[in-house]
């Protein structure tokens, strides 16, 4: 009894020993800085292929370069550079019955121009007030068939959404293919339709991306890596509330980016690692995960031992304080590594709350978790309630830095023996195609 006193004594102590180093290490006002940074209006919201998300990227390379990262192999900055084709309806003439449709009532969308004069060219489908709108968007993307939506007004406010959407266009992989879907939708009251007459004029051009990443190479076992990731790109400039129209994006995920900052900063200062560690922020989650899944053709999947992708940490979670949650914490021993090693501390990671959202599958982890990697979001977000998701009331000023700072120094304590070499977390099972 006596000897077993001792031992836990002993775990007391080196808990608390790594706990106050990581509270020296990880500073609250440093991440207070990084997020307000990040969060910033002068980032425009972050969006996809606009200013912002440059600025952006800029600021994360210049922390980078600060915290002495090397830029990944074949890399010769931290730009990991690739091309994404855009494609969007740039003009929309629609008339029906020989009357023309004022364009304010018209969203559109297809993968190349297009022209219907006969009834036969399309499908038409009438949204009555007792119809679901959503479900007649959703049956529509994937049928693949030339169609035409007559929506009753009643459902205005979705149609200026699909109006939104198909306005900022698709975007795809080079060579890779599109949603093909040819669908005009138009607002207003309709009786039989004789005459149909649209001629969609479409563009596509190639457009920049980058994710920014960079790594400290393992002391040990360099050929085995360790992800720390989020996505710094966001919703951009989004239709005004009152006189704001920018989407910050300061918990999705100005927060994810600043934790990937400030871990890169600890380990580096630690300069102890056996396994390369990797930290990367993604572009392009918010239109489809597509820097997360430019980064997985860039790694080997069967050396990436771990993933921590970190999403929207900027406040309390459903269990207060000194918590968070593990997307699909029951498909690996991730969890439970993480959790051995807070032992002696206050937090606790919990099972993903919110299975019905399916967000294992949701975030930058899936295109490595479906090829087996132990990829997990972590998250403290109150998806149910969360009343300033996607919205231009994201702001710094929503969030608790205390809660984000504690957030980032436990995953900090919990990845260490990941880190060190001495863990591995088992495999996932890989997605069936």
């Amino acid at each position: 009894m006596k000897k077993l006193s001792i031992v836990i004594a002993f775990i007391g102590i080196a808990s608390y020993s790594f706990g106050q180093d990581v509270d020296k290490m990880i500073k609250q006002d440093d991440v207070e800085r990084i997020i307000k940074t990040l969060s910033a209006d002068d980032m425009q919201g972050r969006g996809t292929f606009t200013p912002g998300i440059e600025k952006a990227a800029q600021f994360i390379e210049a922390e980078y370069k600060n915290i002495g990262l090397v830029p990944m192999t074949g890399n010769t900055g931290y730009r990991q550079n690739f091309t994404m084709v855009k494609t969007a309806v740039t003009k929309a003439d629609v008339s029906i019955n020989g009357t023309a449709i004022d364009p304010k009532n018209i969203a559109a969308s297809g993968d190349v121009s297009y022209n219907w004069t006969n009834l036969t060219d399309a499908e038409i489908v009438k949204v009555t007030p007792d119809k679901d709108l959503r479900t007649v968007f959703m049956n529509t993307r994937r049928s693949g068939k030339s169609t035409l939506v007559l929506v009753d007004p009643k459902f205005s406010d979705i149609f200026s959404r699909v109006q939104s959407l198909y306005s900022n266009g698709s975007v795809s992989f080079k060579n890779k293919p599109v949603n093909a879907t040819k669908a005009v939708f138009v607002l207003g009251t309709f009786d039989e339709v004789n005459s149909i007459s649209v001629n969609c004029q479409v563009t596509s051009k190639e457009l920049p991306l980058f994710n920014i990443a960079g790594i400290i190479p393992g002391k040990t076992k360099p050929d085995e890596f360790v992800v720390f990731s989020g996505h710094y790109d966001h919703l951009g400039i989004v239709k005004p509330v009152g006189q704001d129209s920018i989407a910050n994006g300061a918990d999705d995920d100005a927060s994810g980016t600043t934790a990937v900052i400030s871990l890169a900063r600890y380990y580096k200062k630690l300069n102890n690692n056996a396994r390369t560690l990797i930290f990367v922020a993604f572009t392009a989650e918010e239109i489809g995960e597509f820097g997360s899944q430019y980064f997985a053709t860039t790694v080997d999947p069967d050396k990436v031992v771990a993933m921590f992708n970190i999403e929207m940490i900027g406040k309390a979670s459903k269990w207060g304080q000194n918590s968070a949650f593990i997307t699909g914490f029951e498909r690996s021993d991730f969890g439970t590594i993480l959790q051995k090693n807070l032992e002696g501390t206050a937090f606790k990671f919990y099972p993903d709350p919110y299975p019905d959202q399916n967000l294992f599958y949701r975030s930058d982890n899936a295109s490595l978790a479906a090829v087996g990697v132990p990829a997990h979001t972590i998250s403290t977000d109150q998806i149910d309630v969360d009343k300033l998701y996607h919205t231009v009331k994201d702001e710094f000023s929503s969030l608790d830095v205390a809660n984000i700072t504690s957030a980032i120094r436990a995953i900090a304590l919990s990845s260490r023996t990941i880190v060190a070499g001495t863990d591995t977390p088992k495999r996932v099972e890989k997605l069936k195609k």
